[in-house]
């Protein structure tokens, strides 16, 4: 499966009602968030240009890594693709972990609305993996903490003027418009009201600040993205990988459908606060799940350094090998 990946959670929180449950750990799923411009977003609707990525989402590591390997690559089209390197992920799926260090980011492991077995789940999960030979520590990045306050002028700001306001690409990029997409796209202009409570929100609050303000935070929050990545590189110079939980919770029951729009907004984002500082960053991460709570899956995060899939792989794979996730 390739699936658009980022977070698109927000645009989610549609009519649905009863008991179901959000995906945020999907079961027995691996899903790889490239480096940023490794997969071509040619034919995707965008949301945010500089956010999205695009990423396999498959049963196995072995799959995921196979996949990578046939959608990796510039296609001539997408104009993110700057300096991608590719490699024969297949091939990191061999030798043991022996000598791999890996840091557990502090801050993965703290926010407001951290579970505690979800935690305990990826510290176990941290613990497998130092069995199997890698060297497992703690890490402080402090700046992962205002991580999401830098992402949301960037994806607010980004998904307006790109998704809503520019028919779903924009302009000022010599890519691949799919202008068939674009003119079915516009149309959300009649049937805004269907939109989603998060939809709406964002595309209004976007419009607001472009109005009053301009685009003075998308690029002050930019600039600061800058500082950020360079904390997770000095992190990464250290450790081959960082490790965390992939969403700090559970998977969340949909609102129903009478459910006030705070509460859309909440379970919309309340997921995000690890996954969306590696989104601005544009560092690889992937979903790994380490085990079964309350019969719900959770799941830990590998993140490696620009374009070094291959060790994400790496490490992934022995996890999996070591046994049942269902069972750890």
């Amino acid at each position: 499966m390739l699936v658009a990946l980022g977070e698109a959670d927000m645009a989610l929180g549609g009519d649905q009602g009863g008991s179901i449950r959000m995906p945020a750990s999907f079961s027995g799923i691996y899903g790889m968030k490239p480096t940023h411009g490794l997969v071509p977003y040619t034919g995707i609707m965008p949301i945010e240009i500089y956010v999205d990525h695009t990423g396999p989402m498959t049963a196995s590591v072995a799959d995921n890594a196979l996949l990578l390997e046939v959608l990796a690559g510039p296609d001539g089209y997408d104009s993110r693709q700057i300096n991608v390197k590719t490699h024969p992920y297949t091939k990191a799926l061999q030798g043991d972990i022996k000598g791999l260090k890996i840091g557990l980011v502090t801050e993965g492991f703290a926010q407001a609305n951290a579970e505690k077995d979800v935690n305990a789940k990826v510290k176990a999960a941290g613990k497998k993996l130092e069995a199997l030979g890698a060297t497992v520590g703690e890490v402080s990045i402090p700046m992962h903490m205002v991580a999401p306050a830098l992402w949301m002028p960037i994806g607010t700001e980004g998904l307006t003027q790109t998704m809503m306001w520019g028919d779903g690409y924009g302009v000022s990029r010599p890519d691949l418009y799919v202008t068939s997409l674009m003119d079915f796209h516009r149309n959300w202009r009649n049937r805004a009201n269907e939109m989603s409570e998060t939809t709406k929100l964002f595309t209004m609050f976007g419009t607001y600040i472009r109005r009053y303000y301009g685009s003075r935070y998308y690029g002050k929050a930019m600039n600061q993205t800058r500082v950020l990545t360079a904390a997770y590189d000095q992190a990464l110079g250290e450790y081959d990988l960082l490790m965390m939980p992939t969403t700090p919770i559970k998977a969340t029951e949909l609102p129903p459908v009478d459910a006030p729009r705070e509460l859309y907004v909440e379970r919309a984002l309340n997921m995000i606060s690890n996954t969306a500082p590696f989104d601005i960053t544009h560092h690889p991460a992937m979903a790994v799940p380490c085990g079964m709570s309350d019969g719900l899956p959770v799941s830990l995060m590998l993140v490696g350094k620009h374009f070094d899939e291959p060790t994400i792989y790496k490490a992934a794979f022995a996890y999996e090998q070591a046994g049942d996730w269902k069972k750890m």
